[in-house]
């Protein structure tokens, strides 16, 4: 039988470890089934392209299947409204269940759909329909994961239990490109467009009953009294400030996570001609420094009495940095370069990310913290991150310029330095 228990008190003492471990197994590995089956979308988006959006021109393939990568990202903002509502009115296990369920159902369209070639027009359109609904399942996942995992903890180990919401994340960009990189190098070119892309969307539907199993062992953390939840209008209109300059806030972030992490294979495929098992690589290695080091940077966060200054200093090389990586990188293709950039500007994303995620969860109240901080990343990753391969393709299509996404992401890491000198530090509460 499931128990039900309140969350921590401020001065509770440390988790016990088996049961902070079993918290941090349970949250990450549903998480994890679930960003990887949004996310192994964007190592196939050269395939895709062909397969379901044929086009005569050298990017258009590619164009369009990187759009419909976006696309699942304008879901996103609806979800995190509607689920993360559910997770703070009925509590966090209900709503990441039910993200659960809707990821899985996108996943299967986008595995099971037949290609432009088999039924025409209806082929995309089966696609953009998967990526809608795995958007809006992403969108509400975010805020009650991490919501979850910070309220699983005592004050003093938050920032390493929310830590695992980005190692996670990393881990499902590593499981997502090594697929790729395995099934690139074993397959034939011929068997991988026939049916080899389609496996590791088929594994992604583990997402369904591994992850309803592991959820339903939960401890629920919020049980939320009427008056603790103010309506939606109330949260937009008394937290507005908190919520756009959020948005800012993860600008930075969430374009190095998509550009460096998510389309530098395809850049080193379609710019700089590399071999696409060696570029897949690079993906894996920005998803396994994200794995690793994100835990460690949630210790540091645990031990700052502020959190502002490591991630000023974070944005501020982000701006110095990512240019020199680009063009060492645009001088000397090869593999070790591009592992190079993936490795220096991800440990950046990982050291900053724990410390950034508090900082904005720090400043809502519980009785609106998932959807608050569901908004904040659901927008800003829309914006930002989920348009951003989409962007930078076209910029360097239309200018011929490579370096377009390095100045991609510098911008929006010099806006996040702003934002985050206007932005509030605020103890928690709770």
């Amino acid at each position: 039988m499931n128990k039900t228990l309140t969350a921590p008190a401020a001065d509770a003492p440390v988790m016990h470890t088996a049961s902070s471990r079993r918290t941090i197994v349970a949250v990450s590995l549903g998480n994890w089934l679930e960003l990887y089956d949004f996310t192994v979308f964007s190592f196939f988006a050269v395939l895709i392209g062909k397969l379901y959006f044929p086009s005569h021109s050298e990017y258009g393939s590619l164009l369009m299947a990187l759009a419909t990568f976006g696309i699942g990202f304008v879901m996103r903002p609806l979800g995190s409204v509607v689920i993360g509502r559910i997770a703070d009115r009925a509590g966090r296990k209900p709503a990441l269940t039910l993200t659960i369920w809707l990821m899985a159902g996108g996943t299967a369209l986008i595995g099971l759909a037949p290609t432009y070639d088999s039924i025409g027009l209806l082929a995309p359109l089966l696609i953009v329909a998967g990526r809608l609904l795995q958007g809006f399942a992403a969108g509400g996942e975010v805020g009650a994961a991490t919501s979850f995992l910070m309220e699983s903890g005592a004050r003093n180990r938050r920032g390493f239990m929310v830590s695992w919401q980005m190692a996670t994340q990393g881990g499902a960009v590593l499981a997502g490109a090594l697929s790729g990189a395995l099934l690139t190098y074993f397959l034939s070119h011929e068997a991988l467009e026939s049916w080899g892309w389609r496996l590791p969307f088929l594994l992604g539907l583990l997402v369904g009953p591994v992850g309803l199993y592991i959820r339903r062992h939960l401890d629920e953390t919020h049980q939320a009294e009427p008056a603790e939840q103010p309506s939606l209008a109330a949260l937009m209109r008394q937290h507005r400030r908190k919520l756009l300059l959020g948005c800012m806030l993860i600008m930075g972030g969430t374009a190095n996570m998509y550009v460096v992490a998510h389309y530098l294979p395809s850049y080193l495929i379609k710019v700089l001609h590399q071999p696409p098992a060696s570029a897949l690589l690079a993906g894996c290695a920005a998803g396994l420094v994200l794995l690793l080091a994100s835990p460690l940077a949630g210790m540091l966060a645990d031990r700052l009495t502020r959190r502002k200054p490591l991630l000023l200093a974070v944005n501020a090389l982000c701006v110095l940095l990512t240019l020199p990586c680009f063009m060492l990188l645009h001088a000397a293709p090869s593999l070790p370069a591009a592992l190079m950039l993936a490795l220096t500007l991800t440990a950046l994303l990982a050291l900053g990310s724990p410390a950034g995620f508090l900082l904005i969860m720090e400043a809502f109240p519980r009785g609106c913290r998932a959807t608050g901080l569901a908004i904040i990343y659901a927008c800003g990753v829309t914006l930002f991150g989920g348009f951003a391969q989409f962007i930078v393709t076209w910029l360097i299509s239309v200018s011929g310029n490579p370096f377009a996404p390095a100045w991609y992401i510098m911008a929006c890491s010099a806006a996040s330095w702003l934002a985050l000198l206007a932005f509030k530090e605020e103890a928690a509460t709770d």
